[in-house]
């Protein structure tokens, strides 16, 4: 009787262990490259993809599982049920600082989908509940996105030309880490599809912190904090100089904030196409208010402390609109994929440091395709940006420029850290493809070799090792100015 009992306990898992191989399916991507770089570079053009992603992105491996749990005949209300996982990473063995090491690589995505359950057509999803409307390609990025950072419980409707989504779960540990404290989010997306032609949808999402009083990570703020010093970092040095003979366990205690800590985004979408040579328009937009940060330990002569910085990062804003509209110019000939894409982000609160939290950025990417065969084809893209700070100098034009700021003195406590408050880069990338499905800019997989140049406004524009930081010299000092970078790039990657 007892070995009985065991076998029932264990016949799930043998089900699952066993299962046809019908029932399991995987999928994924890759990208890997070779790009020695003989400018002091980390092997791409420029620090990040507001010039596309083309040559500006690492090597990268995903791993999407999904098993079946329960099947339903196809075009039938049965009930069904599956298991998802994702596995991604940015390293791969001998083609980055990281070599391929499994620290980098993370269990991104974990959920379970049951369909037609209460109602057809409704599809319930426990876990992660990421959901997002479509891809800027060219940027690799997703402005229209929602719930990436939730864990919890949604139900999506589909049929026909409705699509609706609503969703609740708990954000906090993506957003607070080991500093985790509850953020109770909730919000909803809805996509609608008129015609074959157009599609329009819209979502928003809001996460609540709720005050808990005696932890630690909850949104308590220390007072009388000036803005300047907590840029610095000189909160207990602040405090030390106005009270010599106070002990530094005599800092002022964390308080309650008096306001409630809320983020919240919504986002948009419309899309377009099959209309003449635009085969489809994606044009995708963000706004949103990034929550509060909790702390921060600040040092002085020895001695630490924390601080609480609700009230100080509370109102950090970011919007984001992107386009990208794919073309096919001269059939089975020439394809072209045209993106843009703004952005701005703003921290009321800092209206004294040059940062990326206070800025604009605009860029254009075109990206041109040539078949000259079927498989062999050639690319050509070409873009330009620009990059604003919104407070000041945060760039610097020249290897020596770190001496022309502050009337000539350069300002290593960090309130500014250039001669410069825009940051323009054109980048353009060329060379023979080989794709082995046929014609596509998107077609894969993909091997390529490609020359690639950018030139900035900006001394050494790209991952180096002249500098760790922009108020720094450069101690180990260049020829020149720097305003060139040039790459060729041995890269394969593919979706399988």
């Amino acid at each position: 009787m007892r070995a009985l009992s065991l076998l029932v306990l264990l016949l799930p898992g043998l089900a699952l262990a066993q299962a046809p191989d019908s029932r399991f399916s995987a999928g994924g991507y890759f990208r890997i490259m070779a790009r020695p770089d003989f400018q002091g570079g980390n092997g791409r053009l420029g620090y990040w993809n507001i010039n596309g992603r083309l040559m500006n992105e690492g090597p990268y491996a995903a791993l999407e599982m999904k098993l079946d749990l329960l099947q339903a005949p196809p075009g039938t209300t049965d009930i069904w049920a599956s298991l998802h996982a994702r596995v991604e990473g940015g390293s791969v063995a001998t083609a980055d600082s990281g070599n391929g090491n499994l620290i980098n690589f993370r269990l991104s995505q974990l959920y379970a989908r049951a369909g037609n359950i209460l109602a057809p057509n409704v599809v319930f999803q426990l876990g992660t509940l990421q959901y997002f409307f479509g891809d800027l390609g060219l940027y690799d990025t997703r402005p229209a996105q929602l719930f990436e950072d939730t864990v919890g419980l949604s139900a999506r409707y589909s049929s026909g030309a409705l699509d609706a989504l609503i969703g609740v779960g708990d954000s906090g540990f993506f957003v607070r880490g080991l500093s985790y404290v509850p953020l109770m989010t909730a919000g909803g997306a809805v996509r609608v599809r008129l015609g074959e032609h157009f599609e329009l949808g819209g979502g928003g999402q809001i996460a609540v912190e709720p005050f808990i009083a005696g932890n630690r990570n909850s949104s308590y703020v220390t007072p009388s904090v000036g803005y300047e010093d907590f840029a610095r970092k000189e909160v207990l040095r602040r405090f030390v100089e106005n009270n010599p003979m106070a002990e530094v366990e005599q800092f002022p205690l964390p308080q309650a904030s008096a306001q409630m800590n809320v983020s919240w985004r919504a986002v948009g979408y419309l899309g377009f196409g099959k209309l003449g040579p635009i085969r489809w328009n994606n044009l995708f937009a963000r706004y949103q208010r990034l929550h509060p940060q909790n702390s921060y330990t600040d040092s002085w002569e020895g001695r630490s402390v924390q601080v609480y910085t609700a009230d100080l990062t509370r109102d950090r804003y970011a919007l984001q609109v992107g386009n990208e509209m794919q073309l096919q110019l001269i059939p089975n000939r020439l394809d072209a994929v045209w993106s843009t894409l703004y952005g701005q982000d703003r921290d009321l609160a800092n209206t004294i440091v040059a940062s990326e939290a206070n800025r604009t950025y605009i860029s254009t990417v075109l990206r041109l395709q040539l078949y000259f065969t079927k498989t062999v084809h050639w690319l050509l893209e070409n873009s330009i940006s620009q990059e604003r700070s919104l407070n000041g100098n945060l760039f610097r034009s020249t290897f020596e420029s770190i001496f022309q700021n502050s009337a000539g003195v350069p300002d290593t406590r960090g309130l500014e850290f250039g001669d410069a408050a825009v940051r323009n880069n054109w980048q353009l990338k060329t060379g023979i493809v080989l794709n082995p499905t046929g014609f596509g800019i998107y077609a894969r997989p993909s091997i390529r070799l490609l020359y690639g140049f950018q030139l900035s406004s900006q001394h050494a524009a790209f991952g180096n090792a002249f500098v760790e930081r922009l108020d720094q010299f450069d101690a180990f000092k260049p020829t020149g100015t720097i305003s060139w970078h040039h790459l060729v790039s041995l890269e394969s990657e593919g979706w399988f």
